[in-house]
């Protein structure tokens, strides 16, 4: 009787932990998302993609070669997977970012824990429930919602279109590769997982580089170390959380990242928050809500 109760006392605790990990990764992926919007009208994407994987190598390393922990782990072509899979997010948030409102580009890729609930149940074997429908539906409101004003203010039709197309693609990406990292949580260490990331994402960022490569002057040097950095401490908090909790309920916590965005656009970017970018930030943060519930349901 004991054992059970401090099993129960123990997961509560991995609970709560991993709550506070998740909340911490999305206000430092929120700083992260201000550092992008900010550098990336001057800096190619692929740039930015490049410097941040870099200060993550360096970074990673140091804190693997400290531990004394083998930075190649045991299931390497699942962890190039995930490095795959997280690099082509990275460079769809990065250009997100740079062609739609901070608030707009950060609810459309937080459509990414219903497609995670989705991938979990194909590859996981983790529960679905038949809310689930109802949750992708409110979903894809939000998304409409928050693309009115994308629509209004731009004439191209066809631009508008690319733009959130590549917002949504960085979204889908995104929740494979945390389908990734909680298949790989189990046997990985997290800064094994992180440290193939920037092992993917160098190689691949570097013949874009070559192309387009633009000098980045002053303050920009600044920005692009706040991505790194910022996106480093994001990682390693998200890497935890989602060994503490199921995959479809540790990336609905992570929504925190709307609100933070949200607030900079306004105070950094002078971006309004309108009824529509409101509407549809609440009805993803809905479809959050039964996508992290899901555990708890019958399959459909």
């Amino acid at each position: 009787m004991r054992e059970k109760e401090h099993l129960e006392i123990r997961e509560k605790v991995n609970h709560q932990k991993g709550i506070r990990y998740l909340i911490g990764s999305g206000l430092a992926f929120s700083l992260m998302s201000v550092c992008v919007k900010a550098v990336g009208v001057k800096i190619p994407v692929s740039e930015l993609v490049f410097a941040r994987a870099t200060i993550s190598l360096i970074i990673t390393r140091l804190l693997l070669f400290k531990n004394n922990i083998n930075p190649w782990g045991y299931q390497k072509k699942l962890l190039l997977l995930r490095g795959l899979l997280g690099t082509l997010a990275l460079f769809c948030i990065f250009k997100a970012l740079t062609i739609l409102p901070i608030a707009t580009a950060t609810v459309i890729q937080y459509i990414y824990p219903t497609f995670t609930v989705i991938c979990a149940y194909f590859i996981l074997k983790e529960y679905i429930c038949k809310t689930i429908v109802f949750s992708i539906i409110l979903g894809w409101i939000g998304i409409i919602l928050v693309s009115q004003k994308e629509w209004a203010i731009n004439s191209n039709i066809l631009e508008s279109v690319i733009a959130i197309s590549i917002a949504i693609l960085g979204a889908l990406m995104t929740s494979l590769a945390y389908i990734c990292v909680r298949k790989l949580s189990a046997k990985e260490n997290p800064l094994v997982i992180i440290y193939y990331f920037p092992i993917v994402s160098i190689p691949l960022s570097l013949p874009f580089i070559i192309k387009d490569f633009v000098l980045p002057t002053g303050i920009d040097w600044i920005w692009i170390l706040g991505i790194g950095l910022f996106t480093q401490i994001g990682q390693l908090c998200i890497t935890e959380g989602l060994r503490l909790i199921p995959a479809g309920q540790a990336t609905s916590l992570n929504y925190s990242q709307v609100i933070f965005s949200s607030i900079w656009g306004v105070f950094i970017f002078q971006e309004a928050i309108t009824k529509e970018i409101f509407l549809g930030g609440l009805c993803v943060l809905i479809s959050t809500i039964i996508s992290m519930n899901t555990d708890k349901n019958s399959i459909a």
